[in-house]
């Protein structure tokens, strides 16, 4: 195989190489035509066509109707998504509101449960003291009772003694002449009018 010659890029070389290509004698052959028009014309005429049946067939307006309802859906999507968005902050304030209302009446809570406790803590100490007292008065009544009880007793015990003591004194200093004159005495004594 033979060696092909380095290819030149001078602008010269490329003069050079058409006069190469191109045979002594020879002339360029002329493009093929059909109906006088070259590949060219064809390719704008097929694109002249081309738009002429977009247009009669109303391609544009289609694809305008299109966008339009393209757009309409986005526009409607954007309307829904700012009502959900308005709805949603609204929501979000009145939580915010229920949230700041239940801690307020958290604390009202809180500060009517300890005033309650309070009040109780109170209220059982005054009963406490009360009670304590009731007791008191009640075990020293007991005791007063048990005082009276107990002098009664003595004084039962006292006078049961004396009685005894009395009578056997009068056994052993009276005899039966001696207690009949106080017998009649009392009898009389008895029977008689009571003075006026």
């Amino acid at each position: 195989m033979a060696e092909q010659a380095p290819a030149l890029t001078s602008p010269e070389a490329g003069v050079a190489n058409e006069a190469h290509t191109e045979a002594p004698g020879h002339a360029a052959a002329p493009e093929p035509t059909a109906w006088f028009l070259d590949a060219t014309g064809w390719v704008a005429l097929a694109m002249i066509a081309v738009f002429a049946l977009m247009l009669w067939k109303k391609v544009p307006s289609a694809i305008g109707a299109a966008l339009d309802r393209k757009i309409a859906g986005i526009r409607a999507q954007l309307d829904e998504a700012s009502k959900l968005r308005a709805e949603a902050e609204a929501l979000r304030a009145e939580y915010q509101a229920k949230t700041e209302g239940a801690a307020g009446e958290a604390k009202a809570m809180l500060d009517r449960a300890r005033t309650e406790a309070e009040d109780i803590v109170s209220a059982a100490q005054a009963n406490a003291d009360a009670l304590i007292a009731r007791r008191g008065r009640l075990a020293e009544e007991k005791i007063a009772a048990a005082e009276r009880a107990a002098i009664a007793e003595v004084r039962a015990r006292a006078a049961s003694a004396a009685t005894a003591a009395a009578g056997a004194l009068i056994a052993a200093t009276h005899d039966a002449g001696a207690d009949k004159p106080l017998v009649d005495r009392t009898i009389a004594e008895l029977g008689a009018p009571p003075p006026r």
